[in-house]
């Protein structure tokens, strides 16, 4: 892929992004789901009343400043509401969050970039995540949880850049990855995985470097060999072996105390500083104080069973999608209608039409993505672990191949993201898996670009199989991604399971 054919694609998946996230972003002048605490928080703070928040403020702070930019704009005003304490149009408290979406399947491009230079790998990683349900619905409401992603990512962003560049230009870009850190975690504290996934990625390295001292030379092809004598250049041929191909191969560049500094103190800092502009509003708890209370708000919300709440999912069910839930539902009895916005819904003999809010992934996206990731876990046994097994010594090869890089920094950063969860006991939802779930779209795509890569027409084919059956899947759940009426039998022609329910 082109230069030029690299940026028309990123556009089109950008302008994908944007359109489908602000388009009927007022379809209902209320507050949809948790926007009844996240969109009221961040009025809070232009009203100056005083509130306890069960999470670290930033997303509040970004959905307030929407909100007080979205009062001076000349459109957008022609619905209006009174639900968050103060007469806003929905466009207003929910802008910033479309924007904020619109914007993760780029960053998510830049990562993909930086892993290989790979450009078709790149374009479908970022149009995979642009493809994705949940994260289609997250960002079309004034919620938190795309705020953890995007700053996230950023800090994996300014990870990668900063591995390949030197001196001032490095630090510069450690910094901004410690921030980005510490803006995730500053919306939510399981941010703080994002941060575990470098640190993860960085101890592999160094763990990887020592046990390829123990490795035997590496074997080069027959005529390898002659190569070099035949071109009469051998320290070239020298140098293209170690070529660096993959900034991941420059972690050993980066050493503890600056690890410690730029992805310890500098995300702290960051944390610290969110704060302040929370606790001079709120002045009945100290920096302590708070993050007692948060705690303690957490360990009372009981355990992962419908008794607590109908949409309970416990981690194990979100992979497989197994229990997805309604950010919004209500009925009319034609699609003439006025579109419903409060009270109950219609009984069931008499309701015709559903409008329909459902946090569900891409099925198909959700399930390749998890193949994708079990296959680059069984890669990843094959290049460095067997080899050992075979020859009964500890060692990982000299060499280990770009693929076999970015297989393990997917894994890697999957897992940081979803396995703390397994020792959670509180009630959790579908959108907790948001962060570890982007890293599966990254390995599909991975999986896909070596398919359209191939030799074997049959991969390519199965590939484009892949591709097209992930785009069908996402038009045909479209409906209920953007709240659009749908006759009876239609909502319940894209409900599978009665677990989706």
């Amino acid at each position: 892929m082109t230069k030029k054919w690299f940026r028309i694609c990123t556009t089109v998946i950008f302008l994908l992004s944007f359109s489908l996230r602000f388009w009927g972003l007022d379809r209902f002048n209320t507050l949809v789901f948790d926007e009844v605490y996240f969109a009221q928080f961040g009025n809070n703070y232009l009203t100056n009343t005083p509130f306890f928040n069960a999470h670290p403020p930033l997303s509040q702070y970004i959905i307030g400043i929407g909100i007080w930019i979205g009062k001076y704009m000349p459109f957008w005003q022609n619905t209006v509401n009174g639900a968050t304490g103060s007469l806003l149009s929905p466009w207003s408290y929910r802008w910033a969050n479309a924007l904020t979406g619109s914007l993760i399947p780029l960053i998510v491009v830049f990562i993909t970039y930086q892993l290989s230079y790979r450009r078709s790998f790149a374009v479908l990683a970022g149009f995979f995540t642009a493809c994705d349900g949940l994260f289609l619905v997250e960002s079309r409401y004034a919620l938190s949880n795309i705020y953890i992603v995007i700053f996230g990512l950023i800090g994996h962003w300014f990870l990668l850049l900063a591995l390949e560049k030197q001196n001032t230009q490095r630090w510069f870009s450690l910094v901004i990855a410690g921030i980005g850190f510490g803006a995730s975690i500053g919306t939510k504290w399981n941010g703080l995985w994002f941060l575990a996934g470098a640190y993860g990625m960085w101890i592999a390295a160094w763990l990887i470097r020592w046990l390829q001292t123990f490795s035997p030379p590496p074997r080069l092809p027959l005529f390898s060999y002659l190569r070099p004598f035949i071109s009469g250049n051998h320290d070239q041929h020298k140098k293209q072996v170690i070529t660096i191909e993959t900034p991941l191969q420059n972690l050993t560049q980066i050493n503890i105390l600056q690890m410690l500094f730029f992805l310890g103190i500098i995300p702290g800092l960051m944390y610290s500083l969110i704060w302040f502009p929370h606790l001079q509003l709120d002045t009945r708890y100290g920096f302590i104080e708070v993050h007692k209370q948060i705690l303690n708000f957490h360990l009372q919300l009981g355990g992962n069973n419908p008794s607590i709440h109908p949409y309970c999912a416990a981690w194990y069910k979100w992979p497989l999608l197994t229990r997805p839930m309604a950010y919004y539902y209500q009925t009319t009895q034609s699609f003439q209608d006025p579109l419903p916005v409060l009270g109950p819904p219609l009984p069931t003999n008499a309701a015709k039409v559903v409008y329909d809010v459902h946090a569900i992934g891409n099925p198909f996206l959700w399930w390749f993505g998890l193949a994708a990731i079990i296959f680059l876990i069984g890669m990843l046994f094959v290049k460095i672990i067997l080899p050992g097994i075979q020859q009964r010594r500890v060692f990982i090869p000299q060499i280990l191949s770009v693929d076999v890089w970015i297989g393990l920094y997917i894994v890697i950063n999957y897992a940081a993201n979803f396995i703390p969860w397994m020792k959670v006991n509180r009630c959790v939802f579908i959108y907790h898996y948001m962060c570890a779930v982007v890293f599966t779209f990254i390995a599909l795509a991975w999986f896909v670009d070596q398919c359209l890569r191939s030799y074997y027409r049959g991969m390519r084919i199965f590939g484009l199989t892949l591709t097209f059956t992930i785009i069908a899947a996402f038009i045909f759940w479209m409906p209920i991604y953007l709240g659009l009426p749908l006759s009876l039998e239609d909502y319940h022609l894209r409900m599978w399971f009665r677990s989706w329910i």
